[in-house]
């Protein structure tokens, strides 16, 4: 487990990650979390008190790493950009998602949909997982599975998906 203190920072304009809000993993740090890795994967420990669990580290190019901090996470830890957090994190080797059965049941209605679903990599199955299971309400999750299911026909991946539907909305 690795212990250090980082800053809340906050993107500004970076694509995607615009108004994310977020912490620096250190390439070296996270050698020391699991060594020689340069892909995304899941971590789990302490950020202050507030015990967390299949975080996603994510690599920005030079070795360095992020951890986004949603907005329940940072309410939860009382903390904003500019904030300082005490952090302890290890490998979550825990971490699984199941195939939501409701989307399971759609994306079988063209075995070529459930195939091109499976065969994205275990972290990109789960952006696509985690952002229907986090609707509130039952109309959103049924577009968020719909939305699923015609990135599998359009063979999108989960952000090349999410650019379509902003573009929808903006137009």
């Amino acid at each position: 487990m690795v212990l250090f203190e980082a800053e809340i920072l906050k993107f500004s304009n970076k694509g995607e990650k615009t108004g994310w809000s977020y912490i620096e993993i250190p390439a070296k740090l996270a050698a020391q979390i699991k060594p020689d890795y340069r892909r995304s994967f899941r971590v789990k420990g302490c950020l202050d008190d507030v015990e967390v669990a299949g975080l996603a580290l994510t690599p920005m190019g030079d070795g360095d790493f992020i951890l986004a901090l949603k907005a329940t996470l940072r309410k939860q830890l009382k903390k904003a950009e500019g904030d300082y957090l005490r952090i302890q994190l290890e490998e979550d080797t825990t971490f699984k998602i199941d195939l939501p059965d409701d989307l399971e049941i759609c994306l079988c209605e063209e075995e070529l949909w459930l195939e091109r679903f499976m065969s994205l990599a275990k972290s990109h199955r789960n952006y696509f997982i985690n952002w229907i299971n986090e609707a509130k309400t039952e109309p959103t999750r049924t577009k968020r599975i719909a939305l699923t299911v015609e990135a599998m026909e359009k063979q999108l991946d989960f952000g090349a998906m999410i650019r379509m539907d902003k573009a929808r909305r903006n137009s």
